[in-house]
């Protein structure tokens, strides 16, 4: 019986949670012209075509793309060397650090955004002239996705043996090239896990995008932006590819963590 009440309340929590997205999926195909009613018109990709002719949603595809691209490279490069350097301190400063670096973590996007904004704003009237945009957007994105990089790339620094860096610096492997051979090979995926989940968050964010933007629209912004004007049913199939996306990039994310801790269990049995 209690079985049964767990599997049945479970049930109802995934339908609450995933019944709206699945309506939108399927809308995402409907030939209405108009939101207003949801009445089933026909099956139809017309709105995918007419998303694919839209020049803005094509602008702003493009300055999501390229923005979640760079700061995903630059939060995973930043964060591995974070990561290396927390990971060779003591441990009272290395709880220290961490606690720092968790922080943007918890803190609320709203006044990350501002406090960036603000920042911006500051060095933007210091250097003269210079405003928001994509430079803003890709060192805030690259801001608060460095935490998730380090998280990820600190558990494989952890299962190295610290010794294998310096053995090879003894036999002759000069230091970057001993990084390269022996430290990256054994922690590449955390760093790949890292990367993924940078780049998800570069595409999914919201909020400190609408702060730090300045005049450049990137993907969520202009949903936001349809939804307070005429909302066209194109924005059913924008949202179905952006939840596609994110959907597949999670699941990449999830199916190397399952292998790593399959690799893991591995070895603690050998």
């Amino acid at each position: 019986m209690t079985k049964t009440v767990s599997r049945l309340y479970m049930a109802l929590v995934y339908l609450f949670l995933y019944a709206p997205i699945f309506i939108l999926i399927i809308f995402s195909f409907n030939d209405s012209s108009t939101m207003s009613r949801s009445v089933w018109s026909g099956f139809s990709l017309r709105w995918y075509r007419q998303l694919f002719q839209d020049r803005l949603i094509m602008e702003a595809l493009q300055n999501t793309l390229i923005i979640a691209l760079i700061s995903s490279l630059g939060a995973t490069a930043i964060g591995t060397a974070a990561a290396i350097g927390i990971n060779g301190m003591k441990r009272f400063t290395r709880k220290a650090v961490m606690n720092i670096t968790n922080l943007p973590m918890v803190n609320p996007e709203i006044v990350t955004g501002v406090s960036l904004m603000l920042l911006f704003v500051f060095f933007a009237r210091a250097l003269g002239g210079v405003s928001l945009g994509m430079v803003s957007l890709i060192l805030a994105h690259v801001t608060f996705s460095l935490p998730y990089v380090i998280l990820s790339v600190l558990p494989k620094l952890r299962q190295m043996d610290p010794h294998l860096y310096e053995a090879a610096q003894d036999l002759g492997c000069p230091p970057v090239k001993s990084f390269l051979k022996v430290v990256l090979p054994e922690i590449i995926p955390g760093v790949v896990t890292g990367m993924i989940m940078a780049f998800t968050l570069s595409i999914d964010d919201f909020v400190i995008s609408y702060f730090t933007s300045g005049t450049t629209q990137t993907l969520p912004i202009y949903i936001y932006s349809m939804t307070r004007k005429r909302i066209s049913p194109e924005i059913n199939a924008l949202s179905t590819l952006l939840f596609g996306t994110i959907l597949v990039l999670l699941l990449i994310v999830n199916v190397r963590r399952s292998k790593d801790k399959q690799q893991e269990a591995e070895r603690e049995e050998a």
